[in-house]
């Protein structure tokens, strides 16, 4: 990186959303991280960060894991320290996948999810799913490096029918 900007540096994600009613199985969302190489940006992630799992050089760690949304305020944190990433990585898509154990459930069918993105005590994004309300997993944003100005960040609103599984191999492919 050359020049004075610093681009993004350490992130985090947290996503938080209300407990399924009564007598109605769980509802289990998962942060998931997808890190891409020059060598293919939109193809297979070079790694995959999600519960039960870190970035094998540490850079990437979900601290917080909830299975149900009960909790107060965030429940789910997964940090990203996008400046220690080694110069390979040139790309990371972060997304939210619901488990689907209890049967198929979509976004709009959770009361209160939300997704936020902030970098210290600077908000960068915050998203409701409302735009995936029909789907199963969704990604919200995607770091990209660039040699100006480090990492930067933009939203990546975009739904998908895909079972948590599925939605690990697709989160990295281009879009129009």
């Amino acid at each position: 990186m050359s020049g004075l900007n610093k681009g993004v540096g350490k992130v985090e994600v947290a996503l938080k959303w209300d407990p399924a009613p009564a007598g109605a199985p769980a509802h289990d969302l998962d942060l998931v991280a997808a890190v891409f190489t020059a060598d293919d940006p939109h193809g297979t992630p070079a790694q995959l960060v999600h519960f039960g799992s870190r970035s094998a050089d540490g850079t990437i760690t979900l601290h917080r894991d909830s299975r149900t949304g009960q909790g107060f305020g965030y429940d789910e944190a997964m940090t990203l320290e996008l400046d220690r990433l080694a110069p390979r990585y040139v790309r990371v898509v972060v997304g939210v996948a619901i488990q689907q154990g209890g049967g198929r459930i979509v976004f709009g069918s959770i009361a209160q999810t939300a997704v936020r993105v902030s970098e210290g005590h600077t908000e960068l994004l915050e998203d409701d799913l409302a735009a995936a309300a029909g789907a199963t997993a969704a990604t919200v944003v995607e770091f990209t490096r660039d040699a100006a100005a480090g990492w930067i960040f933009r939203p990546l609103p975009q739904g998908f029918d895909a079972d948590p599984q599925t939605f690990g191999s697709l989160m990295g492919s281009a879009r129009a």
